[in-house]
């Protein structure tokens, strides 16, 4: 389903455009959105589950997407900044492989994927290997597990 919002003339206010509102387009000329009716109906499922109002809730669901999309275009951004093997090492990581297996895969030393691991978690900006698999979590690094030295 294809919804226009058009606020001049349109005596209809959908949900879209309270929404669109809400978070800051006052007024759209014209904006286009593709809307599934599944996406509506499950809105609508969420606000009766919770006892909330539709907009209150498509609101925060709104703000929490933009939240963890700004999140990963950051994350985004940091991997860029990291060396070929940096990138190596933390897919691997990623993957659920120990320092000794990285090691062996690349024909490295264990302190060397130590010290690449540790650098790749500098500019991601994260404490540990637990943190650095969740916010990558969303990441495919299938085609790194093919991949070798």
């Amino acid at each position: 389903m294809r919804v226009f919002l058009v606020t001049e003339g349109n005596p209809t206010v959908s949900l879209w455009q309270r929404l669109l509102r809400l978070v800051g387009f006052s007024r759209p000329s014209r904006l286009s959105l593709e809307v599934n009716e599944d996406l509506i109906h499950s809105l609508e499922d969420l606000a009766h589950r919770e006892r909330r109002a539709q907009k209150e809730l498509a609101t925060e669901l709104l703000s929490m997407a933009l939240v963890q999309r700004d999140a990963a275009e950051a994350y985004l951004r940091r991997w860029a900044t990291l060396s070929r093997r940096e990138q190596q090492v933390t897919a691997l990581i990623c993957l659920g492989y120990t320092n000794r297996q990285i090691a062996t895969r690349l024909v490295l030393s264990q302190e060397t994927v130590k010290t690449h691991a540790h650098n790749a978690m500098l500019k991601l900006n994260v404490r540990n290997r637990t943190e650095l698999r969740q916010v990558l979590a969303d990441w495919d690094f299938s085609a790194w597990e093919n991949l070798g030295p």
